[in-house]
């Protein structure tokens, strides 16, 4: 009989575990994020400034750097977009939870493949190792995320970390 309880018990904390661990993740540390600048990096000044948009929706957590995500709609055309900023060769979105609704990241990567939307430099190191990227379609939707950059995936993957790189703080 004791046996049963004890199984019981067992079953009962792994169940409670896993809802536990599965809330956490994808609801539990983002929290909304107010409206903030957006901003693209001038090809001219090699800064970030900000650009209009309307329809601001973001997510962050305070977990990881690599976990902000953000929605936005601007009037800018691709064309004056990639005349004035600093665009990217390559750019592949992250997954958002999927309770945030207006970030796609399949259907973001599938315009940046097929040439409608262009990827842009937002902010480099926005953290350390962690660039913020802005993805623009041609009908003025907006897509921003932290991806990290390479002295990132060296710090992250034990690699020696150059000169090239910035001092990390280690506060």
């Amino acid at each position: 009989m004791s046996g049963k309880i004890i199984g019981i018990f067992i079953m009962l904390s792994a169940v409670i575990g896993g809802i536990a661990l599965y809330y956490l993740q994808v609801y539990g540390f983002y929290e909304t994020v107010q409206a903030e600048e957006v901003q693209l990096v001038s090809v001219v000044t090699d800064l970030p400034e900000p650009i209009p948009f309307t329809n601001f929706e973001a997510i962050d957590a305070d977990s990881s750097p690599i976990r902000y995500r953000a929605c936005f709609t601007t009037e800018l055309s691709l064309a004056l977009l990639t005349e004035t900023y600093v665009g990217l060769e390559d750019a592949t979105p992250r997954n958002a939870p999927g309770w945030f609704d207006c970030f796609d990241a399949p259907a973001i990567a599938a315009e940046l493949d097929a040439g409608t939307a262009l990827p842009f430099l937002a902010q480099k190191n926005i953290e350390f190792g962690v660039d913020r990227i802005v993805a623009i379609t041609q009908d003025g939707r907006g897509y921003v995320w932290h991806e990290l950059n390479d002295c990132g995936e060296k710090a992250y993957d034990g690699t020696i970390v150059g000169e090239e790189c910035p001092r990390r703080d280690t506060e």
